[in-house]
């Protein structure tokens, strides 16, 4: 049985359909790119993934139930990073941090915090609030958030952003090593992914403006 399962979605937006007909599938330890033009609908897929935005038909299915059904062990088990990163100015980083589990009624301890942050390269940083920090340092954030998140599926809305060679780096360390825990990922990027061991796609848009259709493909041929 697929971990998440998409079955023909529809999504327009302000009367242009952006796909439709949209099915594919990702099973344990698997990661997925989703692939396409700028506005050929990568976030509201996501969206709709994540259950914030409804499709105008289609179902997303969890472990072969529908996510009106599975609402509650879904949201357990997902963790959604959306393109602009959500932290607040007059928040400390261990603040935001602490604010962001919340969203999940999880609680950490002092330690742990520090141990996530260091991991992603903000050792020290826990004291400072996020408005004095770089953009880059904020996308640094939710990386450390995603440590603790204990989540099953990561959905990544363009995860680069912002990020420098180190920080890409680092990306790609936590998505190879989640897949190796039997972890999976969906994720957009306009930027380059090198993930050993490869991983597949699925491409919005193609020859046709009106009938846009899944493909699959291996990390080699997309490189």
């Amino acid at each position: 049985m697929p971990l998440l399962e998409v079955k023909s979605l529809e999504c327009r937006r302000d009367d242009r359909l952006l796909f439709e007909d949209l099915c594919f599938s990702l099973s344990d330890g698997e990661v997925l790119q989703i692939e396409g033009a700028n506005g050929s609908g990568k976030t509201s897929l996501l969206r709709i993934l994540c259950g914030l935005r409804q499709a105008e038909s289609g179902d997303v299915c969890w472990q072969g139930q529908r996510l009106q059904e599975a609402r509650e062990d879904y949201y357990a088990r997902m963790v959604y990073i959306g393109h602009l990163p959500c932290i607040k100015g007059d928040l400390s980083v261990a603040e935001n941090i602490r604010a962001l589990l919340d969203t999940r009624s999880q609680a950490v301890s002092v330690d742990v915090i520090e141990q996530s942050l260091a991991r992603v390269g903000l050792n020290g940083f826990d004291d400072v609030p996020g408005k004095a920090l770089s953009s880059g340092q904020r996308r640094r954030i939710l990386l450390a958030f995603i440590l603790l998140a204990k989540a099953k599926l990561w959905i990544l809305d363009e995860p680069l952003t912002a990020l420098d060679v180190s920080g890409v780096a680092l990306v790609e360390a936590m998505i190879l090593q989640h897949r190796a825990t039997g972890g999976s990922v969906i994720f957009t990027t306009h930027h380059g992914m090198a993930l050993d061991g490869g991983m597949r796609s699925v491409a919005l848009g193609g020859a046709s403006a009106h009938k846009q259709t899944s493909q699959t493909r291996s990390t080699t041929e997309l490189c």
